[in-house]
């Protein structure tokens, strides 16, 4: 069990037991750890404490940022990058939409690289053109994340390599995002989805949005089910951050890549981006 699978195994815990309110060594103990050693590894993974991890995972939290959102979110300040806490603020990732001609036939047009690494939230698959990023998806079982990726493009071809497009991706989760220059994605998708894909990405780490803010944002203010479809179908896990948009009551709703996952994304976020973090 690597670390992410422990974070994940715990916070699973903590859903199960809330109303105990289970304490550090009770965390400790789900994945057979000692309170000590436990501690240190879920820093070393959050850069905070579990307890204070858990408070970004509440109701409230959750609650307190969409409050400061409906006055914030996909303001002119998010139009033209923030700089601030976060070095994802500065990042300028471009959506590039595919022709027809490089979609049709199943892509038959397409040259497609894929590799397999390593991530806070576990294993992903990330997969290029000569143009951007096409497709990134976690990958809990690689045969069926590999699978997913060819049926998008099934007549396309195909090598397992790691290229400089997913190298200079790749670098987002790591310390050395210094390194990051700009990020090409190579989207198929209608011209709505698109639309809400881009809106996504002005959603600054560790803030949230609604559904219903975001089909605002994309100036269809009646269409948060066609927003929500949208979301879901995004290709890009992590980068696309669908994970930021939950419900209006502030529950975090479901993900595509694992509910758990989701918790562990947006805690995880709010400790990069808090003045909270011990190392």
């Amino acid at each position: 069990m690597n670390n992410y699978d422990k974070i994940a195994t715990a916070i699973a815990y903590i859903n199960d037991n809330y109303k105990e309110q289970p304490e550090l060594k009770d965390m400790a103990a789900s994945v057979h750890m000692s309170p000590f050693h436990f501690q240190r590894v879920f820093s070393e993974w959050a850069g905070v404490t579990p307890k204070k991890f858990l408070q970004y995972l509440t109701l409230h939290h959750a609650k307190q940022l969409l409050k400061q959102e409906k006055t914030t979110l996909f303001d002119a300040a998010f139009e033209t990058g923030l700089s601030g806490t976060s070095r994802l603020h500065d990042l300028f990732i471009n959506i590039e939409s595919m022709t027809p001609g490089e979609y049709k036939n199943g892509g038959k047009s397409l040259h497609i690289n894929y590799s397999f690494a390593e991530s806070p939230f576990g294993n992903i698959l990330v997969a290029s053109t000569s143009k951007g990023i096409c497709h990134m998806a976690f990958a809990d079982n690689r045969e069926a994340a590999l699978q997913e990726l060819i049926a998008n493009f099934p007549n396309a071809q195909f090598t397992q390599m790691t290229d400089l497009i997913q190298q200079n991706t790749l670098y987002i989760f790591t310390k050395e995002q210094h390194r990051l220059s700009e990020i090409k994605l190579h989207l198929k998708g209608t011209a709505f989805q698109l639309k809400v894909w881009e809106a996504l990405l002005k959603i600054p780490m560790g803030n949230l949005t609604t559904y219903q803010q975001l089909a605002a944002a994309v100036d269809n203010p009646k269409a948060s089910r066609a927003v929500g479809t949208a979301v879901g179908q995004n290709p890009v896990a992590f980068l696309i951050p669908c994970h930021r948009v939950i419900k209006a009551t502030g529950e975090f709703g479901h993900y595509h890549w694992g509910d758990i996952r989701k918790q562990a994304m947006i805690g995880w976020e709010s400790a990069q981006s808090s003045n909270d973090r011990v190392i």
